[in-house]
């Protein structure tokens, strides 16, 4: 199961991409997890999660060619 992340603002400093892609990944815990274990600064990271331009909250299955967006907080007017 593959599935691509969009990382935005503060992430991509953190990261050094703006996009990965993942395998194996079933649902949000576990795409958190590897995400935290590859980039640790991740950890303290607050952020949003949209799955297929869906926000969600909670663990959430994730289908083959998943697009997941980790929206840092943001503000502007």
């Amino acid at each position: 199961m593959q599935v691509t992340v969009l990382l935005f603002g503060s992430l991509t400093d953190i990261t050094g991409v703006n996009r990965l892609v993942l395998d194996n990944v079933p649902d949000t815990h576990t795409l958190i997890q590897q995400l935290n274990e590859r980039y640790p600064g991740l950890q303290a990271a607050h952020c949003l999660l949209a799955v297929n331009y869906e926000l969600v909250k909670d663990n959430t299955p994730l289908p083959e060619n998943a697009e997941v967006a980790l929206l840092p907080p943001y503000s502007g007017g």
